[in-house]
């Protein structure tokens, strides 16, 4: 459908229009700074300086102190009482564990000690006993071996004496003879053995 050229508004009026909102909101704003300054400075200054609120400021400034010392005497202080009384039991029983551990530290280095002098005091008695022992088996020894030495050289002495007089048995027969054949030699008879004999035992 067509429109007709008088259906449109015509350019001038909606110009006028704009216009006129313009002036209308300037005028509107204009008055509103206008109000708030006087408002401004009817009051003279910050409100919370002003004797008007000072009543509402108490009573708030109270009910929060209130609210503040309920908090503070119901759920803060005790919750940090609690704390610090936990905290110092802690560090007592802390430290009264740490004294226990330090006189069973202690009872123990007296029992290592006692310990360690039972044992060298034993040490030194088996040492000593030990020492006794084998002096005592060296001396038993030396004196079986002493008995065994002292009966050899009996029995040698005792073979050497047989043996010398077995000797001299044999150097008296033999100096015999030999007196015999030197008689008969020198003089032409035969000495008998009994002459021969003690004239060797008349020599000796």
């Amino acid at each position: 459908m067509a429109a007709h050229p008088s259906d449109a508004p015509p350019i001038q009026d909606i110009s006028t229009a704009a216009h006129g909102a313009e002036t209308a909101a300037a005028g509107h704003g204009e008055a509103h700074t206008t109000g708030t300054e006087a408002e401004h400075g009817s009051g003279g200054g910050l409100p919370q300086f002003e004797f008007q609120w000072w009543a509402g400021q108490i009573f708030w400034l109270l009910i929060t102190f209130a609210v503040l010392y309920l908090l503070l005497s119901k759920v803060f202080l005790p919750r940090l009482r609690a704390v610090k009384d936990e905290r110092a039991a802690t560090i007592a029983s802390a430290v009264e564990a740490a004294r226990q551990v330090q006189a069973e530290a202690a009872t123990q280095a007296q029992i290592a000690q006692a310990e360690v002098a039972q044992a060298r005091a034993s040490s030194r008695a088996t040492a000593a006993a030990a020492k006794a022992r084998v002096t005592e088996e060296a001396g038993k020894r030396a004196a079986a071996e002493e008995a065994v030495v002292n009966a050899r050289i009996a029995e040698a002495e005792a073979a050497i004496g047989k043996t010398r007089d077995a000797a001299m048995t044999n150097v008296s027969a033999i100096a015999s003879d030999t007196a015999r054949a030197i008689v008969e030699k020198l003089t032409g008879k035969a000495a008998t053995a009994a002459e021969a004999d003690a004239a060797v035992k008349g020599a000796a």
